[in-house]
């Protein structure tokens, strides 16, 4: 991928934060990503299909649900970015990483969101 639609696919809002918390999750499904940012289910699988598009998520599915993982195919420049966005945006994060710190610990997380 090129520099250009690897920024503008984060340019936004919305799927900056999907990708941190993703980083720092490893892996989430949509439901896990509609509690921590508080947004619907089609807005959230919206920009995910736009990530995906653009090569930075890979998904698994399980069942009828879906779970999202950073991409294997990114270039260690992109890993590095998004690591580094990460690491410098734990302000920008608390209040999503809240949201989903309170779904319980990640077995409890997935039966409460996907059973």
């Amino acid at each position: 991928m090129q520099s250009l639609p690897f920024f503008k696919a984060l340019a936004d809002d919305t799927r900056l934060q999907l990708i941190l918390l993703i980083f720092a999750e490893q892996e989430l499904c949509v439901c896990e990503l509609t509690q921590a940012l508080d947004l619907s289910q089609p807005k959230i699988s919206r920009h995910m299909a736009i990530l995906r598009e653009q090569g930075l998520l890979a998904d698994r599915r399980a069942g009828k649900w879906v779970f999202y993982s950073l991409s294997a195919k990114l270039a260690s420049w992109q890993l590095t970015a998004i690591s580094d966005c990460f690491e410098n945006s734990q302000h920008y994060l608390a209040p999503s990483r809240q949201r989903l710190l309170e779904m319980g610990n990640r077995p409890d997380r997935q039966v409460l969101c996907c059973p």
